[in-house]
């Protein structure tokens, strides 16, 4: 069926697509190939790639194949578990609307979606799924009602056995055609490792069935490798439409059957106009041509009739595998396209079979002269839809006239989208790399919407559940597009008179037009908003003479009127006060599981200090006790080798935009801390929904004067996983302090890092707010991993089972040294090292500040003929004060190299 759930380089999935004429396509590439060496090859006409602009509006998703677009614009998105997923783009929500009951073993699940023709008036929607209690696939109708699928409505309209005795390709694809005919792909259901060596499975050995794909691809008895035609009834039946490959009376073949002779077509696609069926089709993974039969190659065909399209008999231009004798172990003649025979002892159906039919494309791992464009490396083979561009559709985000009659094909292991130009007749024109410089993920599913704007659902990274899994939207932006507006301030909080710098640095326009400028001061008052515009410049300054929290307008114009508009707080009448820790310092050691003191020292200009001497020397107040109920010190763990927190995706888009000039999670800065917004939010109904708007929009009032600044650069997809994060932040309790600026915390014994945060909160001034400042250290424990030196040379980290950290540092050479930075010499009398060596051995120094600064300590490293058993060598050091770099370096002048491994280090007090 789908995508590689089973790691067999290029035996992945593969969709149906193209189909004939394959010698006018040659002789086509040939043509564009020369051309192309000569510099004369065009391209999509004149269209500008930089009005592509691809919008997120489903994530995150698990495992998506693939999406249908109802009448109204809202999307169903079917992920292999068995969820039906519902996306309203225009509301930017998503919402499971039904979950199956599927086995997911061997590439099965949810793998087939499609919409009755008639679906805003029955709401029929057509499912192709594997019951974990039949050995095959179900096609069944359901209603969609109430905004849910109703499960119990189900009709189950067609089923097809499989074996599961074995894997693999399940296929799994359904699609309308314009006459309301139902296309079915399914996969040869065919194991191709073993004996078959990447070329065609054809064993007919006792009880090797599921590695003969005679039995399912070729046997026109078989549903099986195949892509099926039916006529849904309004009664939960069907019937059969004229034009199958076989009569209907089904004394040759089932006359279901369209298309025979594929391999995994898991992608088909219909053309609404002409009624051509498209699929690519997952190819086998020789990699070379041998006695046995071509290279793997992968296809993307064309049926305009029905037919049988080779496999496992042709692949590509009919290019023929030999007929192996697997009990013999014979080679023996392949077979003529024009009169295939299927003669397998595991043949059910016609021993004649209808003449093959050549692939429209086709392409192997390499490089290819026939089709240069399609490039190399792994291959998934999927065809998309064909685009039809309407002059009189009024929409701004169409697809231009330059891709007019054109197939999009795909590719799932290599990242791209192909735009394959039709002529008048549907034969292959050319075909061109679709916006080549912008990233596809795993693209598994292309469908265009009413508006002609491209939907595509991206798999992500790898086979298995993905972060980066989506769907997005590609908009052509036809008409003027407005100026992108950025801007900075300088200086933005501060007492008054303030004085700050605006830059517009990043603003500007995709169409290159010349743009105006205008910066305007907004103040909120309790009855009225004053508005001035204080500039037209590019950049700008002002000085605020009176106290108030203000917010400042930037306004672009491009020459046709339109315009991007950003904004920024400003507060004036209360600086921002000052913490800072005296002691502890950056890099100093812990002890696990003892009490660790610090000193710190708050300043700020309205409150005071708590440097009474500052105080005293500079007529500044003293900061009384008092003051520590707004200061909150805390220790949180800290890994020097992963030092930032799980990859949440909400968590990483919100390091990416400004949430953390404003907020925290525990502590109040501008705006309020996450746990406050989480406590205040997170039970109520909609709450979500509220402050995506409000996140998108901006907001005032909400917390105080400081207005939220509006986001319009993230799509509402990412703003709500940045508020569910939000939303997860709980109160933190690890080890807070209000009991003065100097104290001491408990550190926990199982913290093996610590970082130090205080936070001291002022008093604000007035109606002006409250203003937080924020500092923090890094303390590291006594024993430090060697590998975790802040510089190395000479030596080089290796992986090891046995390690501390499962990694130590070796290929040790002489004057290879290791540096650690800060090292508090006065609080440290002995080293002690884990080393090892089954080489030369050596000596290590250990020197202050250089690796020929002052020597502190050394001692020698004797062999012990083991690389991984690390024993204990302890070295005294000379007395040494205050902070400095420490180098430990690894000397041996008779043998330069392979001298010792080192794993860990500790600094003894």
């Amino acid at each position: 069926m789908f995508v590689p759930f089973h790691f067999d380089c290029n035996d992945w999935l593969r969709v149906f697509c193209f189909r004939r004429m394959i010698h006018i396509s040659q002789v086509l590439a040939c043509v564009w190939a020369l051309l192309s060496s000569c510099g004369m090859t065009a391209s999509a006409s004149d269209v500008d790639y930089s009005r592509f602009e691809r919008t997120t509006v489903g994530e995150p998703l698990v495992q998506p194949m693939e999406l249908e677009i109802a009448p109204d614009g809202r999307i169903f998105l079917i992920e292999i578990s068995g969820v039906v997923k519902l996306i309203d783009p225009s509301l930017n929500t998503t919402e499971v609307v039904a979950k199956l009951t599927v086995t997911t073993e061997q590439e099965n699940g949810l793998i087939g979606l499609a919409l009755d023709p008639r679906f805003a008036d029955n709401g029929w929607i057509y499912l192709q799924y594997s019951p974990p209690d039949f050995s095959g696939q179900h096609i069944s109708r359901f209603t969609f009602r109430d905004n849910q699928i109703d499960l119990s409505s189900e009709k189950v309209l067609f089923k097809y056995e499989e074996q599961r005795r074995e894997c693999c390709h399940h296929a799994g694809s359904v699609e309308f055609g314009p006459d309301g005919t139902l296309y079915i792909g399914t996969g040869d259901n065919t194991n191709p490792f073993d004996d078959s060596q990447g070329f065609a499975p054809i064993d007919q050995r006792p009880n090797r069935e599921p590695w003969d794909a005679q039995r399912s691809s070729a046997n026109t008895k078989s549903y099986n490798g195949k892509i099926l035609r039916i006529q849904p009834e309004a009664n939960g039946t069907y019937s059969i439409p004229d034009g199958n490959l076989f009569p209907k009376d089904g004394s040759i073949g089932h006359p279901e059957i369209y298309v025979m002779g594929c391999r995994n077509p898991w992608r088909i696609n219909v053309d609404q106009r002409t009624g051509f069926l498209y699929w690519g089709d997952v190819g086998p993974d020789a990699g070379s041509d041998a006695e046995r039969g071509p290279r793997g190659y992968d296809e993307i065909n064309q049926a305009r009739e029905a037919g049988f399209f080779g496999w496992p008999y042709f692949i590509g231009d009919n290019y023929a595998y030999a007929m192996v004798d697997f009990v013999n172990n014979k080679i023996n003649p392949p077979q003529d396209p024009l009169h295939p025979l299927n003669e397998s002892v595991n043949n059910s159906g016609a021993r004649e079979l209808p003449p093959a039919r050549s692939a429209m494309i086709y392409y192997p791992s390499a490089t290819y002269d026939k089709f240069p464009e399609v490039g190399s490396g792994g291959r998934t083979a999927c065809a998309g839809p064909v685009y039809y561009f309407e002059e009189a559709l009024q929409s701004t985000t169409k697809f231009p006239e330059a891709y007019n009659r054109t197939l999009f094909a795909f590719e799932w292991s290599r990242n791209w989208i192909l735009a394959v130009h039709l002529d008048a007749e549907s034969r292959v024109e050319r075909l061109e790399p679709f916006l080549p410089d912008m990233k596809f993920s795993r693209p598994i599913d292309l469908q265009f919407d009413a508006n002609g704007a491209l939907y595509v659902i991206e798999y992500g990274e790898t086979w298995g559940v993905n972060a980066d899994a989506r769907l997005v939207r590609i908009d052509y932006q036809s008409g003027n597009r407005a100026p992108v507006a950025k801007a900075e301030a300088k200086n933005g909080i501060g007492r008054e008179p303030l004085t700050v710098d605006f830059s517009s640095a990043g603003s500007m326009d995709k169409d290159n037009d010349a743009l105006t400028y205008q910066w305007t001061s907004i103040k909120s008052g309790t009855e009225t908003i004053q508005r001035s515009v204080f500039a037209t410049t590019v950049d700008a300054q002002l000085t605020f003479s009176e106290p108030g929290v203000y917010t400042v307008e930037l306004a672009i114009t491009d020459t046709r009127g339109a315009t991007g508009i950003t904004s920024l707080p400003v507060i004036v009448g209360n600086s921002r006060p000052t913490v800072e820790f005296l002691e502890p310092r950056d890099g100093d050691f812990f002890t696990p599981g003892l009490a660790l003191g610090y000193k710190l020292q708050v300043s700020d200009v309205e409150d005071g200090t708590s440097d009474f001497a500052a105080a005293e020397e500079h007529d500044l107040q003293a900061i009384d006790g008092l003051a520590t109920s707004r200061l909150f010190v805390e220790a949180l763990p800290y890994s020097p080798e992963n030092n930032s927190e799980p990859d949440v995706p909400g968590l990483a888009l919100m390091r990416k935009s400004d949430c953390f000039n404003c907020h925290a999670s525990n502590r109040l800065l501008v705006g309020p801390s996450f746990v406050q917004i989480a406590e205040k939010y997170r039970d109520q109904p909609h709450a979500i929904e509220q402050s995506v708007a409000r996140v998108q929009k901006g907001s005032t009032g909400v917390w105080g004067k400081v207005a939220m600044l509006p986001h319009a650069e993230h799509t509402p997809a990412q703003v709500q996983q940045m508020v569910e994060y939000v939303y997860s932040v709980q109160a933190n309790t690890s080890n807070p302090s209000t009991n003065g600026f100097n104290n001491e915390l408990e550190i926990p014994e199982s913290m093996a890092g610590v970082r130090l945060e205080a936070t001291y909160t002022d008093l604000g001034r007035g109606e002006i707010p409250k203003l937080s400042a924020t500092s923090s250290i890094t303390l590291r424990s006594r024993t430090i991993q060697a590998e975790a030196a802040d510089e190395f040379r000479g030596t080089t980290p290796l992986d090891s089972g046995v390690a501390e950290g499962k990694r130590f540092m070796g290929a040790i050479e002489h004057d290879g040294y290791l540096r650690f930075a800060s090292i508090r010499l006065d609080a440290v009398s002995h080293l002690s090292m884990r080393v090892a060596s089954a080489g030369a051995g050596g000596t290590v120094e250990i020197r202050r500040g250089a690796v020929d600064g002052p020597l502190l300590g050394s001692t020698s490293v004797e062999v012990n003929g083991e690389w991984e058993s690390f024993y204990e060598k302890r070295i005294a050091l000379k007395p040494s004060e205050g902070r400095a770099e420490v180098f430990i370096v690894f000397k041996n002048t008779a043998n330069r190299g392979g001298l010792m491994n080192i794993d860990s280090i500790t600094f003894l007090p």
